[in-house]
């Protein structure tokens, strides 16, 4: 097999899907393990990233700080954006309970980070971390939605950063070959079998998708976050989708 690479989507509350893929190669896909030099992510997904580099034995806790943060998003008056909730303090208290003390050292080069230059508005792969407060910050800037997320963008190496997804929401890495993953139904490597008629598909900042009522809906659900019975659907998709793939490519153990 030659060198490859996993990239995830920026994907919000959906990044629960990332997990299920994650899990499903872990537990399948040695022969992709052993050739994988790199993961890269935008959002949500360089937190899935950043797992599948830096802490794979934390999965279930990573799945239960999902469920966790999902649940007190759903139960604010005004979800993320309600007055008196702070959503990127409880995604630090999570991103910090979950990462190794030496996760940057264990991202150094494995990992690229998707984020946007808040005043410039170009796109900007970050793969080298001082510190684990580096990652930390690199991360929070990724995911860094404005209003939604608050009104200061993160500051990083003395410039200010915005989610990555606006620009580059799929990142694609230049050597090897990179598996794409999503959970919108598109054209990426591992993603959700579109189920309908359509043949209309749609550029969401490097990522193609099906333009449908199921990715429609999907997209609400990234900001809004479903129940947990879904969110557990959406896990359980990922890793039947993660196996699919898998077994497609002949490398499934």
């Amino acid at each position: 097999m030659t060198v490859v690479n996993v990239s995830f989507a920026a994907a919000g509350f959906l990044g629960i899907y990332h997990l299920g893929v994650i899990e499903g190669v872990l537990r399948h896909g040695d022969k992709l393990l052993c050739s994988l030099k790199a993961c890269a992510g935008a959002s949500a997904g360089a937190l899935a990233a950043t797992v599948m580099i830096t802490a794979p034995d934390k999965l279930q806790h990573c799945k239960d700080f999902t469920y966790r943060f999902a649940r007190n998003v759903r139960s604010q008056s005004f979800g993320a954006v309600t007055p008196g909730y702070d959503f990127m303090l409880e995604l630090r208290g999570g991103i910090e309970e979950i990462l190794p003390p030496d996760a940057h050292q264990l991202a150094n080069e494995r990992l690229h980070i998707s984020v946007t230059n808040s005043k410039t508005r170009k796109n900007c792969m970050v793969s080298s971390f001082s510190s684990k407060e580096d990652l930390v910050q690199v991360l929070l800037a990724s995911c860094f939605v404005p209003i939604y997320g608050g009104v200061k963008p993160v500051e990083f190496q003395g410039q200010k950063w915005i989610d990555g997804g606006f620009t580059d929401s799929l990142p694609i890495l230049p050597l090897g070959r990179t598996i794409t993953v999503s959970p919108f139904s598109g054209r990426q490597d591992i993603c959700p079998v579109h189920k309908g008629r359509s043949n209309l598909y749609m550029r969401l900042a490097n990522m193609s998708v099906v333009f449908s009522k199921d990715n429609i809906i999907r997209l609400n659900q990234a900001l809004f976050p479903p129940s947990l019975p879904r969110l557990k659907e959406l896990e359980q998709e990922g890793y039947q989708d993660a196996v699919r793939f898998l077994e497609h490519e002949i490398w499934m153990q």
